[in-house]
């Protein structure tokens, strides 16, 4: 149910409009984070039944970076308009890939391989939100001891 004060929602074409110097800042950030993780994929490739260490990899760092960048953009430069969007954003979430996880699972099990695709997700879960919490941690550390 609604109210009659609420705010209507923007629809894609104003918020294009009115926020379009964002949407470039995400999409160039986007762009470049999709290419860094096609070029691990490249350089760690793996067939439907092997285990998918590019994607663990990139899920993984992509974590624990998103985590030092929520506390360098919350508590260092908290003013930086086009920080966030870029890099958290648009840098970070064209970098990991938890769709390429989820295929990766089923391509595994569907090869014959359901280990593997039964390890993929579970490591890379058990791996991906300490790591959040690491990047978290460690950037706040460093930040408090600066003088």
């Amino acid at each position: 149910m609604t109210t009659p004060d609420a705010p209507r929602p923007a629809s894609l074409g104003q918020v294009l409009r009115e926020r379009w110097d964002l949407v470039l800042v995400i999409g160039l950030g986007g762009a470049l984070g999709s290419l860094g993780r096609w070029g691990v994929a490249g350089a760690m490739p793996h067939s439907g039944a092997d285990f998918p260490w590019s994607t663990l990899l990139v899920n993984v760092l992509g974590s624990f970076l998103l985590g030092s960048v929520t506390v360098l953009v919350g508590e260092v430069w908290p003013r930086q308009r086009y920080l966030r969007p870029f890099v958290g954003v648009g840098l970070l979430g064209g970098f990991t890939t938890f769709s390429t996880y989820a295929l990766d699972a089923r391509g595994a099990h569907a090869a014959g391989s359901p280990a593997v695709a039964m390890s993929a997700l579970v490591l890379t879960l058990m791996l991906a939100i300490p790591a959040a919490w690491a990047g978290l941690r460690l950037t706040r550390t460093m930040v408090r001891r600066r003088p």
